[in-house]
């Protein structure tokens, strides 16, 4: 009895002293986070550091001292945790690029996007791989198949848009940024549906019929998981409109909008889809619609709540990987043969330049070719800084590494550990160097932003956004896509009219039909929703 006693005793210290741990943890993380924001406001003007790599130098700062203060027995400050990342770190990132999001600028440049989105990652991923192929077999860095080469092309084809766009303005560049940020969610989301194919398909035996079946579920994924975050937007815009929540507690109306974003994005992981091209899409129809059939109190909350989220995750994703960088287990693996470790990432560097460069450049000429406008045109100094800012690597391949190379984090095998450094090394050494540069990289190619801010607000296509803020400076990003093509818009009277302007008929055929079809159930811009004692409502009964 007294042994049990005993050994129950000793249970439950374990369990208090992991628990003090943990709380300690979460402490540090706060505190750190605080910092961030401190130091991050005190350095806003600064034209070398942003946020992102604030946040990734303090938590390596962090990391040492603690290695200090422990004397190098810590080997696990923070274990990476994917799920962690990809379930509750990502999706407000990407619901808020999509809420947010300037639609007329995104969609004007879809094609060109989803170019170098999705045509672009997969030549990115396959010259990665092939790459990594030719020059890992020399280095010898240990047993990789032929999984894992192909998975390596997908988890170094995947960009971090997110230290870029801190340093892009989207008043001041409109296109530059749509670009980049479109790109950047297209990328993340080609990237994550590639590397799961690669891992759920036998590729010991490659034949045709697997190759197209490879392709075919690639489109379904892409497909599906796009249409299953335009019906969760719809369903959500359609229950606030019919139910009127606002006239009991606005704080409903809040709550049903962020949880029919997270559940679509969940929905999609359940049934094996893209979460990110799900919460992305979500979030573009829940800003067309759902957004405009709330109470204006809710207006102004959910727009500064998806904002704040999506800034707090951000830091924290950085934070994280900052800390983690230094994980001595795995750099142990490594120690006994440096050279090979610097080898692997240096080629891996390599290889992302050249393939980000194999695609940009190309792809670009050839969207130029479709643009008539000089204005909508990418030039080669916009060239120059897509390529340079898409250099940077960040947490969605540092999750996919410890994905495909360890186990609950943690790894056993020397070449898993070489892949993981690796991977370390090319995602701190590409954010700290690229992102240094890229703020003054854009001053010197792109030297009067004032200018191009001025020809934007005076070109009669841009959102009336633009001109005519809906929550006041800072607010107007929320736009509407019926704003693409003006009420007043030409019709194309012959079929070389219809092909000389090809968005223009688009966005006038999608207004009528949004007006005609989409608002009477869905509601959106012009649907002011009947609250008693709300602000409409009293200036209703003032004319009256």
């Amino acid at each position: 009895m007294a042994d049990i006693l005993s050994a129950v005793s000793e249970k439950l210290q374990m369990l208090s002293t992991s628990d003090h741990a943990s709380v300690v943890s979460i402490n540090l993380f706060v505190a750190l986070l605080c910092a961030c924001i401190v130091i991050g406001h005190l350095l806003e003007e600064n034209r070398w550091m942003n946020e992102s790599i604030t946040a990734l130098l303090i938590g390596l700062c962090t990391g040492i001292v603690i290695l200090l203060v422990s004397r190098g027995k810590s080997s696990h400050l923070l274990v990476f945790s994917e799920d962690l990342f990809f379930i509750y770190m990502l999706p407000p990132i990407i619901f808020n690029a999509g809420f947010q999001v300037k639609k007329k600028q995104f969609f004007r440049n879809f094609i060109t996007i989803m170019l170098f989105g999705a045509v672009g990652t997969l030549i990115s991923c396959s010259i990665i791989s092939a790459g990594v192929i030719q020059f890992f077999k020399k280095l010898d860095i240990g047993s990789l198949d032929i999984g894992d080469y192909l998975a390596i092309g997908a988890i170094f084809a995947a960009t971090d848009s997110v230290c870029t766009l801190q340093v892009l303005n989207q008043d001041e560049t409109p296109l530059l940024y749509s670009l980049v940020f479109g790109e950047g969610v297209v990328n993340d989301a080609t990237s994550v549906v590639l590397f799961n194919a690669i891992q759920s398909y036998d590729l010991s035996h490659i034949n045709t019929e697997s190759a197209l079946q490879f392709i075919g579920n690639f489109f379904y994924l892409f497909i599906t998981s796009t249409m299953l975050g335009v019906i969760a937007g719809l369903l959500s815009a359609f229950i606030i409109k019919k139910l009127y929540f606002g006239r009991h507690s606005t704080d409903r109306e809040v709550a049903l909008m962020m949880l029919m974003a997270y559940l679509s994005y969940m929905l999609a992981e359940l049934f094996y889809l893209s979460g990110i091209l799900t919460v992305f899409f979500c979030g573009i129809v829940m800003s067309h619609y759902t957004w405009h059939n709330v109470t204006e109190s809710s207006r102004i909350t959910t727009k500064h709540a998806f904002a704040t989220l999506s800034f707090v995750a951000e830091i924290f994703i950085f934070l994280y990987v900052g800390m983690d960088a230094l994980d001595i287990e795995k750099w142990r693996f490594v120690s006994d043969s440096p050279r090979t470790s610097v080898a692997v990432s240096s080629v891996l560097l390599a290889l992302v330049m050249v393939g980000r460069a194999a695609f940009v450049f190309p792809l670009s000429f050839l969207s130029n070719l479709a643009k008539k406008s000089p204005n909508d045109k990418i030039d080669l100094k916009q060239q120059v800084v897509i390529w340079w800012a898409g250099q940077m690597r960040g947490a969605v391949s540092m999750a996919l590494a410890y994905n495909q190379f360890t186990r609950s984090g943690h790894t056993q095998l020397r070449a898993n550990a070489i892949m993981i450094t690796s991977t370390i090394t090319v995602v701190l050494f590409s954010t700290v160097v690229f992102g240094l540069f890229t703020k003054p990289l854009i001053r010197f190619l792109l030297p009067h932003p004032k200018h191009t801010t001025s020809m934007v607000l005076s070109d009669s296509s841009t959102p009336k956004s633009f001109m005519v803020p809906l929550l006041g400076p800072g607010q107007e990003s929320v736009d509407s896509l019926a704003d693409f093509g003006g009420s007043n818009g030409p019709r194309p009277n012959s079929l070389r009219a219809l092909l000389t302007t090809p968005t223009h008929t688009v966005h006038y055929y999608w207004r009528k039909f949004d007006d005609a079809f989409m608002r009477p159930v869905f509601g959106g811009r012009g649907f002011v929703p009947f609250v008693p004692g709300s602000p409409t409502e009293r200036e209703n009964t003032q004319w009256q």
